[in-house]
């Protein structure tokens, strides 16, 4: 194969070996002309492959330790559930609340056995736009992941994890398919939520949001842990282990995981709640200190890592509700997210959390955008599209770069409360600022602008 580098070289930086007739002169310089241009068409068409073939949730070369994929193939399939003679809360009036059967659809990627000659590579697919917004019509897009559809379970004889994922509002099961993908790879079955009415398809009034986050958690919970009652869901028999479950949540995502794992609302959001559905007390039982407030927590609950969780500086938890949180936590945050707030936001949720063993993972000059896929290719392109794409960007961050560190401390802390990787402790263990001292498990120089705290029950 002729080396267009090696040729071009030759004939445009050593011109002196040319022939000098007039039309050899010719010649030469139609073959120096052809060069450069096979020179640039290969440099360019090397470029597009390059970029055409990286997906969501590759590591870049500057890519954390923990953040590479694991040692299992990952499959993927789609779920529907329905939650019946569920609160209709957006239909609701007067203090009187109507029922219905509430659809559920989720995404679960988990181990599996990949026949030889086929790919993992799955297509998923998700809108733009807002169905809220006359000016943003709904635009279908699709993306690819590193996964096979359908495919064959990868049996163990000890079952795997159980990880729960929810989105923000609005979201999709795939928004974080990064890291799904990710976690599947590494020995635990991820099942990501479609929260109905709270989606980039279906988004409706926030009343929904605020009620529903807990209420379809614990169903997807119960409906994992028994799958032999699944329809369709037979090939879960044996693959999850529900008794060793993490709740994974980005933004009301994080609202709702932090409540299931028994952070209180507070009187002040169950106000709020009431005023805003003309006296529905359906939130009640979440809040901490309403009489029938659910106060047990899920035994099967081991962890939680909540991304950017929604509600503090809007007075959605109070120093009691926070200290009901006795679970090990992870919280990432951008220190200056503008949507949950910071100092009196994520931040005041891991100070209050008194009671439960945490870390808060802060990434300096970021806003909100820390947990989600980068911004769709389409929304690069297109002018009109530039709030889908602020959707998902960060200003001073590559969000590649982000997805890859975050893969990497969710896998460290999970891998300790639920695979008992207790090795994983050391990436954990480093220094409050980046700046200040290289953390392990980043490259030379590729670790600024982070910082990790760690605060144990008690204190």
């Amino acid at each position: 194969m002729i080396n267009s580098d090696n040729l071009a070289s030759k004939f445009i930086l050593k011109p002196r070996i040319l022939y000098t007739f007039p039309i050899m002169k010719l010649w030469n310089s139609f073959v120096s002309m052809l060069l450069i241009l096979l020179f640039l068409s290969n440099h360019s068409l090397s470029q597009a492959q390059s970029d055409s073939l990286f997906i969501n949730g590759d590591g870049l070369p500057d890519a954390p330790e923990l953040s590479k994929r694991g040692e299992y193939q990952v499959g993927v399939r789609t779920l529907d559930f329905i939650n019946k003679h569920q609160i209709d809360i957006l239909n609701s009036k007067n203090g009187r609340d109507t029922f219905y059967d509430r659809p559920l659809k989720v995404e679960i990627w988990y181990p599996a056995l990949i026949p030889e000659g086929k790919n993992q590579l799955a297509s998923y697919e998700d809108v733009l736009g807002s169905i809220m917004d006359s000016t943003r019509p709904l635009i279908p897009f699709t993306f690819s992941g590193r996964a096979l559809r359908d495919a064959q379970p990868d049996l163990k004889p000890q079952a795997y994890p159980l990880i729960i994922v929810s989105h923000g509002y609005t979201g999709s099961r795939v928004l974080l398919s990064y890291l799904t993908e990710n976690l599947a790879s590494k020995g635990y079955v991820v099942v990501a939520i479609d929260h109905t009415e709270s989606t980039h398809r279906d988004q409706k009034g926030f009343t929904s949001t605020l009620l529903n986050r807990n209420k379809d958690i614990q169903f997807i919970l119960n409906q994992m842990a028994e799958p032999g009652k699944v329809k369709g869901g037979s090939f879960l028999v044996g693959l999850l282990d529900a008794d060793h479950t993490a709740l994974i949540g980005y933004s009301m995502g994080g609202y709702g995981v932090l409540n299931v794992a028994g952070a209180g609302y507070s009187d002040q959001l169950a106000g709020f709640f009431s005023a805003s559905t003309g006296g529905s007390k359906a939130i009640d039982p979440l809040c901490v200190h309403k009489v029938n407030y659910l106060s047990s927590v899920d035994s099967r609950i081991k962890a939680v890592v909540a991304f950017a969780p929604w509600g503090m500086k809007n007075g959605v938890w109070d120093s009691v509700g926070l200290q009901r949180l006795k679970v090990p936590t992870l919280f990432v945050a951008g220190d200056q997210d503008d949507v949950s707030g910071y100092e009196g936001g994520i931040k005041s949720i891991f100070l209050g959390a008194k009671n439960a063993n945490r870390y808060l993972l802060t990434y300096e000059n970021a806003r909100h955008n820390i947990a989600p896929n980068p911004p769709p290719t389409i929304t690069l392109f297109q002018a009109s599209l530039a709030k889908d794409y602020e959707h998902y960007s960060e200003p001073a961050w590559n969000e590649k770069r982000i997805n890859n560190i975050n893969q990497h401390f969710v896998t460290a802390f999970l891998g300790i409360y639920l695979q008992n990787r207790t090795e994983y402790g050391k990436y954990l263990d480093v220094s409050e600022k980046s700046n200040e001292k290289a953390w392990l498990g980043f490259k030379p120089r590729a670790c600024l602008g982070l910082e990790l705290r760690h605060l144990l029950s008690g204190n």
